[in-house]
């Protein structure tokens, strides 16, 4: 998933447009030991698909990463070359996937690599490592901490489909529209964003896969010099994570999977199942906390009138499109702000709250809220990251191809569950008209790995909590800690001093629960009343 950071608000009239500002600049913003098997020279790689071709020409096995300090400085950077196709690595030009490392802080405590991937598909983890190092300082010592931009995505060799202004006509409107019209428009801009992929990028997308992705993965490994890897990935990157320790089991050490997609099935079931959970996490999670607050924000003293004054807003914007300080306001992008919001609840719930107040009467707003507001919805989804997600999800898995399925399907998924559901013919139809793909299929068992460390919250929106419980079932055994009470998608790294002693454990001295267990979910934030109450701090969301 992409990571969406706060921008500096402009100076504000007031103390409270300081706050109103910064909100809507961050609401859109995606025991037993084990061994642990050390760093040393690389050997050849574990066998990959039955009847695949895996010999490696020594081009990429010897070629040596020049490290030199990245664009922030924080971190060192490298470009590493990999064949376009793993499958027949002596055919077509290199792709480059740029790489990036946090040298272990103490070399004398120094246990091996830890590898990191972001979520997604299409979320760049470049930058990741310097994030995790910050956080978790036990690990900065212990570890060498690395990521990458997967192939496609970032300064790797990058995959380009519809620009910018296409990509924000297809993902604004208003897809509770059902007319044939709307529907028509809906494929024909689903037709028309897989041809510009085709054409700007025919020779690479048969080539942006999970299968190909965690082949880079262990190149990046060897060329390391580590026999194994310890490995945490979030959202996407636990599918990432899981196809790698398939694939090169015996280079696993260590691996933690936090907020799972559901990889027992294929791309369309995982998403079929998302509109459920994002509406759970509005509805049971969201609308309640927002009618406890109804002193502060004035959206209905129940989830219910809570609920109504969304609808209500959301129908004033379905008449008459808000213009905010030159951005047009469109009902889908109210629904993108509010499931972009969810992930996390702080700050994502007072950041939502505080953004309708806004919509709802922007002539009593100050005008640097409406200016930071109008920046942040101007795009509901980044062209760059839509291009990734687009190849990754139609390419690893199957896809129903009717249009028919697809508007029954979507129609039973705007009535019931529309805060998501009414947008999923968007995603569905791309997917629907994408060239057909020869993508393995991964299954995932967890033969020959050490235990597996799985977290998820019960109320996830995006990962939603019944799909971690067939992956862990499928993950012979892993271990699960449920967090209890709270939908935050991403564990690690949310300040939860359970799921952190747990994580940290586990990396450093290879300690898992001796059964499945549980952490309490971080409390629901308090909104600050006065003023000039500070804002939340802007987190992370990952998006899909």
């Amino acid at each position: 998933m992409p990571e969406h950071a706060s921008e500096p608000a402009p100076a504000p009239a007031s103390r409270k447009s300081t706050r109103w500002a910064a909100a809507a600049a961050s609401v859109l913003l995606a025991a037993a030991a084990l061994p642990f098997t050390g760093t040393g020279t690389a050997t050849a790689a574990d066998t990959g698909h039955p009847g695949t071709d895996r010999t490696t020409p020594a081009r990429y096995l010897t070629q040596r990463l020049d490290w030199q300090p990245c664009a922030s400085g924080a971190l060192e950077c490298a470009a590493m070359a990999v064949p376009r196709d793993w499958h027949h690595p002596g055919r077509g030009n290199d792709l480059t996937v740029q790489v990036s490392r946090h040298r272990a802080t103490d070399p004398a405590k120094r246990r091996g690599v830890l590898m990191m991937a972001a979520g997604g598909p299409g979320g760049s983890g470049l930058k990741r490592p310097a994030g995790l190092a910050a956080y978790a300082p036990a690990l900065a010592a212990a570890y060498d901490i690395v990521s990458f931009d997967q192939r496609g995505v970032g300064s790797s060799t990058k995959v380009v489909c519809a620009d910018q202004p296409a990509v924000d006509a297809y993902f604004t409107g208003d897809k509770r529209d059902r007319s044939p019209e709307a529907i028509r428009t809906t494929f024909a801009r689903a037709r028309a964003f897989v041809r510009d992929c085709q054409r700007d990028s025919g020779d690479l997308l048969p080539y942006l896969t999970t299968d190909q992705a965690v082949h880079d993965m262990d190149l990046y490994r060897s060329l390391l010099g580590a026999d194994t890897i310890a490995y945490y990935g979030p959202s996407y990157a636990t599918y990432l994570g899981a196809a790698y320790a398939t694939e090169f089991p015996r280079r696993v050490a260590r691996m933690v999977l936090d907020s799972n997609v559901d990889y027992t099935g294929t791309w369309q079931t995982f998403m079929e199942g998302q509109p459920f959970s994002f509406q759970r996490r509005f509805e049971q999670d969201f609308l309640p906390w927002l009618a406890k607050y109804d002193g502060v924000y004035h959206q209905g003293r129940t989830p219910a009138e809570a609920r109504a004054s969304y609808e209500r807003l959301r129908a004033r914007l379905h008449d008459t499109p808000l213009v905010l300080d030159g951005t047009t306001i469109t009902p889908d992008q109210l629904d993108t702000l509010a499931s972009n919001a969810i992930y996390q609840a702080d700050p994502g719930f007072p950041n939502l709250a505080t953004a309708l107040t806004v919509l709802e009467d922007p002539a009593t707003a100050p005008a640097a809220a409406k200016q930071t507001l109008a920046k942040a919805m101007a795009h509901p989804m980044d062209a760059s990251f839509v291009a990734d997600f687009f190849s990754v999800v139609c390419n690893d898995t199957p896809w129903n191809r009717s249009t028919d399925y697809w508007i029954a399907q979507s129609a039973r998924a705007t009535r019931e569950t529309p805060l998501v559901g009414a947008r999923s013919l968007s995603y569905s139809a791309v997917c629907a008209a994408w060239p057909r793909s020869n993508a393995p299929r991964i299954e995932v068992t967890g033969r020959g790995l050490p235990p597996v460390l799985m977290l998820n919250s019960t109320h996830d929106p995006a990962t939603y909590y019944e799909g971690a419980v067939r992956d862990h079932r499928a993950l012979a055994g892993s271990r699960l800690i449920t967090v209890t009470g709270g939908g935050d998608h991403g564990t690690f790294q949310n300040h939860n001093a359970c799921v952190d002693a747990y994580i940290e454990g586990y990396l450093l001295n290879g300690t898992v629960p001796p059964a499945d267990t549980t952490c309490a979910a971080n409390p629901l934030p308090v909104p600050g009343t006065a003023p000039g109450a500070a804002p939340a701090t802007a987190a992370s969301l990952r998006l899909r």
